[in-house]
């Protein structure tokens, strides 16, 4: 499956952005995604986790109660609506996709999309 997110962008804090994920692949909706970000000079940090049906989500407790995951099989999307956005959210924001369990570790999704960047002004 290859990955490619976007809807990032520059954005006061207290404000909302909504991030996309594109998938290609005929099996998209056989797996787990994610998205994760990855501030300057640090790891990249799980946020959130979606079933393969949607029915099942897990969220980072930074995010939980501010962000929202949702999919859309028919369309191969994923989307990371993001709301009550704080400077520290900023960072490059990633999608990726599983074929393993709903998981928090970067090394078991094994496919990326390209990264979209968030900076929340202060």
């Amino acid at each position: 499956v290859q990955l490619q997110a976007s809807g990032g962008g520059l954005v006061q804090a207290g404000g909302s952005l909504r991030l996309s994920c594109a998938a290609s692949g005929r099996t998209f909706s056989s797996y787990v995604m994610g998205w994760f970000r990855q501030a300057p000079g640090k790891e990249h940090q799980f946020v959130v986790a979606i079933s393969w049906s949607g029915g099942s989500t897990y969220y980072a407790d930074s995010v939980k109660g501010r962000f929202t995951i949702s999919r859309d099989n028919a369309k191969k999307m994923v989307y990371l609506q993001m709301n009550s956005l704080k400077p520290e959210d900023t960072a490059v924001y990633y999608c990726a996709a599983s074929t393993h369990r709903m998981t928090t570790i970067p090394d078991e999704y094994p496919y990326w999309g390209q990264g979209t960047l968030v900076t929340v002004s202060s």
